[in-house]
């Protein structure tokens, strides 16, 4: 009987080891394949990475050619906004030119000098019309210190007070904004 236990014993006491062994042998395939899993997923996260870094860098070198476009524009911009605006400018100028021209010869027309004159001013006039240059005339208008600086004080009855009364030098809006303000004599009332 105690033969019987004994081997009974020890084949209860083999059949643990046999087990862990073969739990050994399961784990280290399990091991074997999550290994293989992870290996797995650390190259698709590396590929991914790159990828992403491959993104980030064309993205900043993007927003770099943008932001050396952007100043190039700037400074075309600033450099060659008045353009236009001198093309416009150059008949005028060679009016002035031809009129200067003729006003130096000796058998000239006064008559003639005074029209061409007239026509250049209307032409420089329409110039800067077409670039919302507007001038400031304010002859007999209230005095405005936005638009006009008072040159001096005169008193008058004829007019009832602060009326520009006499426009030394005209002013000009650029697109609604002052240039340069109209200089003028306001009235005051007499004492």
């Amino acid at each position: 009987m105690e033969k019987e236990q004994e081997s009974v014993a020890g084949q209860s006491a083999e059949q643990p080891e046999d087990a862990a062994g073969q739990e050994q042998q399961t784990g280290g395939d399990q091991g074997d394949a999550s290994h293989e899993e992870l290996r797995l997923l650390l190259e698709d996260a590396r590929a991914k990475a790159d990828d992403h870094w491959d993104q980030l860098v064309r993205a900043r070198a993007e927003l770099d050619n943008l932001r050396k476009r952007q100043a190039r524009e700037l400074e075309n911009a600033h450099k060659f906004a008045l353009e236009r605006f001198a093309k416009e400018l150059l008949p005028v100028r060679d009016s002035l030119e031809l009129g200067l021209s003729a006003a130096q010869e000796s058998n000239t027309d006064v008559d003639k000098l005074k029209e061409g004159m007239e026509l250049t001013l209307k032409l420089l006039t329409d110039v800067m019309a077409k670039f919302d240059i507007v001038e400031i005339d304010p002859q007999d208008e209230p005095f405005n210190p936005e638009l006009h600086q008072a040159m001096s004080m005169q008193p008058r009855d004829d007019v009832p007070p602060n009326t520009v009364v006499n426009v030394v030098q005209k002013g000009y809006t650029l697109n609604g904004r002052v240039i340069r303000p109209a200089m003028v004599m306001v009235s005051q009332a007499a004492s």
